[in-house]
């Protein structure tokens, strides 16, 4: 019910399209699990049908921007990862796995974040808001830095987690608060 809501109010505001509304639909089940972003998805779909049957006609968008033929996607999202993240990814977790190190930079950072329907600050706020009501301490951490790196700044991510705090809740903003701190210290400690 309350995504409903929220999906409605953007639409009603035009403030996202519904192609935009529906890759960060899709990109959430990388964070969120497929069963939700399903969930999602159904709720976007029969909120336009509802209201397609009021008359309501909503800006669907443009297609994302097909990529080039012969792309190479694995390289593709190993680069786009690495911007984001700021330095090559590499550790014990996918040494122990690499089938999720795959599954990371093919899939999600090549496939999913090469749609061009988003900006990386775009989606790594769907990302913090996904992880701070989940919650998932660890990777919040990890995409504050990325927030970071893509060039959203610390007043706008403070900023963020007020609308957290508005919208989701005061738990959810809380732990991406203290986290955005502990992130902002350990930057300026280096």
């Amino acid at each position: 019910a309350r995504l409903k809501t929220v999906l409605a109010d953007a639409l009603n505001r035009k403030s996202m399209t519904v192609n935009e509304m529906k890759d960060v639909l899709l990109q959430m089940y990388a964070y969120t699990g497929f069963p939700r972003s399903l969930t999602g998805l159904g709720v976007l779909v029969n909120l336009l049908d509802e209201r397609h049957a009021a008359g309501i006609t909503d800006e669907k968008g443009r297609e994302a921007t097909p990529l080039p033929a012969g792309t190479n996607i694995r390289e593709l999202g190993t680069k786009t990862q690495t911007e984001l993240v700021g330095r090559p990814v590499k550790g014990p977790v996918y040494d122990f796995s690499p089938e999720i190190d795959t599954y990371l930079k093919e899939h999600l950072f090549g496939d999913i974040f090469s749609s061009d329907l988003l900006t990386h600050q775009e989606r790594e706020l769907a990302t913090i808001s996904a992880l701070a009501s989940l919650p998932a301490p660890v990777q919040l951490r990890s995409h504050l830095n990325a927030s970071l790196n893509v060039g959203l700044s610390p007043k706008a991510l403070r900023e963020f987690t007020e609308i957290l705090r508005r919208d989701v809740g005061s738990t959810e903003a809380a732990l991406a608060q203290t986290t955005l701190d502990a992130v902002l210290a350990q930057r300026a400690a280096k």
